[in-house]
This record gives C-alpha cells, sequence and structure tokens, in this order.
C-alpha cells in the first residue's frame, strides 16, 4: 500500500501550536522585558536587529522566516517573538537587583543595541520574582515598589503565587511587576505567569493605541456629523438645490468611507487585543489579596472604559455611515419626484403640440384640396375648350360648373390617401 501523502502544511500547522515556549525559572530571577513597534512591512530588519544582538555573543541565529527565538547569550537567557505589529525581547537573569526594580536591570540589553532598534517602544518592564514565604511583607512590599492608588495585586493559581502591579511608568521609563512565588511552585509555572504579565501589558498597550485613533478622529467626525444633520434638515426645504446637496451629501461620504478605511485595521485589532488582555487575566484564575483590587478589576476600572470609547466612536462611524446613505437615499427620492413632475409637464407640452400640428396639418390640408383644385380646374378647362366653341358655352359658365365637380374628387382622392397611410 502506497504511503498517505502529507499535506504540505500539516507539520508547520501542527508545530504552530508548540510554539513560543514558555521561559523556566525558579525564585529569586528578575526579568528585562521589551516591546518595539514594527515600523517596517517586512520583518527582515526586526530579524537583522535580533542577529546583531546574538552575534554580540556568538549565539546561534534562528531559522529563516522563525516568529520566535530562545536560546542563551552570555549569563543570561533571551525570549524572543515577532508579531503582526509588533516583536518582544525578554532577557532572564537569576537573583533580584538590588535595590528592587534599579534600572540597571534594563542594561542586559546594550545601549547602542537599543538606539539602532527599527522601530519604537510601545513598553518597556522590569519584573522581579521573588520567594513568598508566607503573606507577612507583601502588602509593606507593594505599597513602597508601585503607586498605592493604582496598585493591582492578586493571588493566582490557586495560591501558588502572587502577582503586583500598578500599570505605571516609573522614572526610568519601564514598568514594574512582582512576582512572589511558592516553594513548591515550578520553574514553568512560574515563567508562565511572567509571560501571561508581559503579554496583558503590551496587549493593553497595544489596545491602547485605538484610543488614541479615536481622539484623533473625533473632530473630523464632529465635523461631518454636524455637515450631515444640517444638509437631512434641508432636505423638506422647497428651496434647496438638489445638485448642490447631492455634491455634499458626495463629499461626506466619500470622507466617512476614507475614515472607515483608515481606522478598519485598527479598530479590528484593538477588539482583538482587548480580548487577548481579558483572556489572559482570565486563566490566572485571580483571588482577591488582602482586599486590594485585582488586575482584573484594575482592568475594568481603567482599561475597559477606554475601550468603550473605541467601540462606540466604531459605532458612530457606522451610523453615520448609514446616515449618509440614508440621506443619499431620499435626496434620490426626492430627485426621482421632481424629474416625474418634470416628466408629466413634458408630455404635457408635448400633447399641446401634437394637438397644435393636428390643427395645422388639417389646415394645411384644405388649403391642398384648394390649391390643388385650382390646378385641376384649370386643366379641365383646357380639356373643356372645345365644348366651348362647339356649343358656345363661356368659359366662365365651364369653370362654374367644374369646379364644384373637382373639388369633391380631390377631397375623396386625399380621404382615400389618407385612410391608406393609416
Amino acid at each position: 500500500m502506497p504511503p498517505i501523502v502529507d499535506h504540505p502544511l500539516r507539520y508547520a500547522s501542527a508545530n504552530e501550536l508548540h510554539a513560543r515556549p514558555f521561559p523556566k525559572l525558579s525564585a529569586p530571577a528578575r526579568a528585562a522585558y521589551l516591546a518595539l513597534a514594527s515600523d517596517v512591512p517586512s520583518g527582515d530588519a526586526q530579524r537583522a536587529h535580533l542577529i546583531a544582538l546574538l552575534d554580540r555573543y556568538g549565539a546561534a541565529h534562528p531559522q529563516p522566516d522563525a516568529t520566535h527565538y530562545s536560546g542563551q547569550i552570555g549569563k543570561h537567557m533571551l525570549k524572543w517573538e515577532s508579531h503582526t505589529e509588533f516583536v518582544t525581547y525578554t532577557i532572564f537573569d537569576t537573583g533580584n537587583a538590588n535595590p528592587p526594580f534599579d534600572a540597571s536591570t534594563f542594561a542586559m540589553f546594550p545601549e547602542d543595541w537599543l538606539e539602532s532598534a527599527p522601530g519604537t517602544r510601545i513598553t518597556s518592564a522590569l519584573i522581579r520574582v521573588e520567594k513568598l514565604d508566607g503573606d507577612d511583607g507583601i502588602i509593606e512590599k507593594a505599597n513602597d515598589w508601585f503607586v498605592p492608588e493604582s496598585l493591582a495585586i492578586a493571588r493566582v493559581l490557586e495560591d501558588e503565587l502572587v502577582i503586583a502591579s500598578d500599570f505605571r511608568i516609573d522614572p526610568a521609563g519601564h514598568m514594574r511587576m512582582a512576582v512572589f512565588a511558592r516553594e513548591t511552585t515550578g520553574g514553568r509555572r512560574i515563567g508562565r505567569v511572567v509571560q501571561r504579565m508581559c503579554e496583558v501589558e503590551t496587549y493593553k498597550a497595544m489596545a491602547m493605541l485605538g484610543l488614541a485613533k479615536v481622539r484623533d478622529m473625533g473632530p473630523e467626525l464632529s465635523r461631518l456629523d454636524a455637515q450631515l444633520t444640517g444638509l437631512v434638515g434641508e432636505l423638506n426645504s422647497d428651496a434647496l438645490k438638489s445638485d448642490e446637496t447631492l455634491r455634499q451629501l458626495l463629499q461626506i461620504s466619500a470622507a466617512l468611507e476614507n475614515t472607515v478605511a483608515q481606522s478598519a485595521y485598527r479598530f479590528g485589532a484593538t477588539r482583538a487585543y482587548e480580548a487577548i488582555v481579558n483572556q489572559r487575566i482570565f486563566i490566572l484564575r485571580e483571588e482577591r489579596f488582602k482586599g486590594r483590587q485585582t488586575f482584573g478589576e484594575f482592568m475594568m476600572r481603567r482599561f475597559d472604559p477606554a475601550m468603550r470609547t473605541v467601540e462606540s466612536t466604531q459605532t458612530r462611524l457606522q451610523g453615520l455611515t448609514d446616515r449618509a446613505a440614508r440621506a443619499s437615499d431620499l435626496l434620490r427620492t426626492r430627485v426621482d419626484v421632481e424629474r416625474s413632475a418634470q416628466n408629466q409637464d413634458l408630455l404635457t407640452s408635448m400633447d399641446q403640440r401634437a394637438d397644435l400640428q393636428l390643427k395645422l396639418q388639417r389646415t394645411v390640408e384644405g388649403l391642398s384640396v384648394v390649391a390643388i383644385s385650382y390646378y385641376a380646374v384649370n386643366l379641365a378647362l383646357y380639356l373643356l375648350g372645345p365644348v366651348e366653341q362647339v356649343y358656345g358655352i363661356s368659359k366662365t359658365l365651364l369653370a362654374a360648373g367644374a369646379t364644384p365637380i373637382v373639388l369633391v374628387l380631390v377631397w375623396l382622392a386625399l380621404r382615400r390617401i389618407q385612410r391608406r397611410m393609416h
């Protein structure tokens, strides 16, 4: 029996499910995280930037077209991931920085290498992983490391870990995240939690780009809304100039369609990023820690309103587009009614012209009978010339007798011709 032929994408699809493995960490540990926006449509520049970092440490290169990489660079572990709009770098090291969240931790990324990055920073973070020996002292540390008003802290994964952050940028320009792990917590579980926290921060930052887009669109949408409302209000006016109104409606519709085309990708990406943020938080299985707000509650208070603003603006944009379409339909209906009235007037005018032409035709027919009869009588007089000489009948009497007969014959001949034509 011949072997079964595999689909060309079978192995690639199966391997994709196991791509991007989680790091393995043991407390205490620290990490520096960096997410860069891809300013170029191709990933070649980002991959070249990664290779430049690997070459500094003589590390192996990733496979061509690879979208993720994990490997040792010197005494550190590097994890690199390429996404549609951004790439992420995470460098892990053992031990904790002293003092906590020391900006020198980020020096694991070479300064000149950062300056040559082919993109802009979306977010960066310093992650501190400590051993959890009871709950004592965690709140004090959290209040010291983070802004208490913004602090989000929670037990996760059946109280095996406690995570904390305030999602604020510190004076060094980085987010701060803390993970407290119990002695019995495995290294892969710690790595997954650290990875999830970095993903929450990154996808939150990417989703907030939608809010910036919405704020830029606001004044233009308000202007188009006011113009469209004014035009719709004038549709019942007798002084409305349909051609000018139609031109303005076309301009508004074109501007709206252009806005839809420019914002469609960002709106779609924002919805996707929002879903990923909520999903990443959900799988952490949070529990409240000493009455403080959890990550989910923080997002509900601070992040969800921004996403609702994006959603409402998208709905508003769609509503304006629909209103412009309905206004165009109303204007088209008005133009059709006006055109029907014009056509009715034209038909009435054509009927009047037809009646006038019929009257003129009958007048011409009467004149034609007279003209033809005149020439026919003259011809008849030439034919009756001998009668005048033989019988002595005057030409006047012959003309008087022939004229009625000729008129009748000519009239009958014309009627017969008309009947044949009809």
